[in-house]
């Protein structure tokens, strides 16, 4: 899902591309590989695939995806991927990927929706028994059933704060304590760094070069 957005600097500009041209859209002049003051590169891609990030908090749009429906505006989706890079969330269906009755995993194909994702934190796979145990813990607890959600007092956000809280993991579960500064560590900064990334794909679609003054 990476389009593939490629820098260059040259005559005093940045120029962010899909392919590099023959010459510069600046200047004109035609390029080769010595002209460059620097190589071109590969901007770094913000977004991962959730089901290749276990025991991590993932977050996307809570419709379609960033790179073409996100807004500022928009509200944000959060999810908990456990050992298997399954992703347990909350929502007015209640809980997902967790089985009440046999309380066990269940219907991680949902993790197809997270193919597009931010990754707030992930923990190393000596967290995986904790992690699963506590996870699974509090999936169960009759808190998350479809009928107790509330789209501003008690959702997804609810869910996973609640969850790093019973995890006890040091200064994430500490943040967890208080939701504005849970944001403004953790979920501002990636926002702000794919809002940028998002802005910088929208303009390519619209045109096949985007120049910036150094």
């Amino acid at each position: 899902m990476d389009p593939g957005i490629l820098c260059f600097h040259h005559c005093e500009h940045k120029v962010f591309c899909t392919i590099i041209p023959e010459n510069c859209p600046v200047c004109q002049q035609k390029l080769d590989r010595y002209d460059y003051n620097l190589l071109p590169f590969r901007v770094p891609y913000p977004f991962v695939k959730a089901s290749q990030h276990p025991r991590a908090i993932v977050m996307k749009p809570t419709h379609g995806d960033f790179l073409n429906d996100y807004y500022n505006s928009k509200d944000l989706h959060i999810g908990v991927t456990n050992s298997q890079g399954c992703v347990v969330e909350f929502s007015e269906e209640g809980i997902r990927s967790v089985d009440p009755i046999t309380k066990k995993w269940s219907g991680c194909e949902t993790s197809v929706d997270w193919d597009q994702c931010l990754l707030l934190e992930q923990f190393d796979e000596l967290w995986n028994e904790i992690w699963d145990g506590v996870l699974l813990k509090v999936s169960l607890s009759p808190l998350w059933e479809a009928e107790r959600y509330n789209e501003e007092r008690h959702n997804c956000f609810t869910f996973v704060l609640t969850f790093l809280r019973a995890l006890d993991c040091g200064e994430l579960s500490e943040r967890a304590h208080d939701p504005k500064l849970f944001c403004k560590q953790y979920v501002v900064p990636r926002t702000s760094a794919a809002g940028k990334y998002i802005s910088l794909y929208r303009q390519l679609k619209r045109q096949s070069y985007f120049i910036q003054k150094q």
